[in-house]
């Protein structure tokens, strides 16, 4: 005993002072994700690629919102939110400690007003996410086909096929009316 006593004394403590002194992490240790909501399009990215559920969107139809809510409880600090977020709302910072007296304190809410669509009304997606699509389209030097493309985003998936299968519809029909090219390059 004596002599486990001496190396004691002689190694020192080897043991952290936490909580009593900082903890020292190192520089790539995840913490509890912070969300930016003036960045954060609510695209649901993060809420599909949350492992534990911990992020979550819930849509109210009646009110054109849908909320962004993470739940800080659940969350395992994965890192997949920071990882597949387009706009990097959502970053890990060093933070950690999350012990609370409340439990309603672990859960943080954002909520985002809904697009509806021009042509029938429903409700597809946040005006944040459509106004961000227009403006990467916009922005895109991909011609005609991209244009087209930006002039649909007001418009949902379901509005929007319709008005492309009017569109192949009627440049079937302008190309029946053209003159057939023969071998030798001239109208025929």
């Amino acid at each position: 005993m004596l002599k486990t006593l001496r190396e004691i004394l002689r190694t020192g403590n080897a043991t952290a002072g936490y909580p009593f002194e900082p903890l020292e992490r190192p520089t790539d240790a995840r913490g509890k994700p912070e969300h930016d909501p003036v960045a954060c399009i609510g695209c649901a990215a993060c809420a599909v690629a949350c492992p534990p559920n911990a992020i979550q969107m819930k849509i109210d139809v009646e009110a054109g919102t849908t909320t962004w809510s993470i739940n800080y409880g659940r969350c395992v600090y994965c890192g997949r939110c920071e990882e597949i977020c387009p706009l990097g709302a959502i970053t890990l910072s060093k933070e950690f400690e999350l012990a609370v007296m409340d439990k309603n304190d672990l859960e943080e809410t954002s909520t985002y007003k809904l697009q509806a669509c021009a042509e029938c009304g429903r409700y597809y997606a946040t005006a944040k996410e459509v106004d961000y699509a227009t403006r990467l389209l916009s922005q895109n030097n991909g011609g005609l086909e991209a244009q087209q493309a930006a002039d649909l985003t007001g418009y949902c998936p379901a509005c929007k096929q319709k008005a492309d299968a009017y569109r192949a519809k009627r440049r079937d029909e302008t190309m029946r009316y053209r003159k057939p090219i023969t071998s030798g390059g001239e109208p025929g």
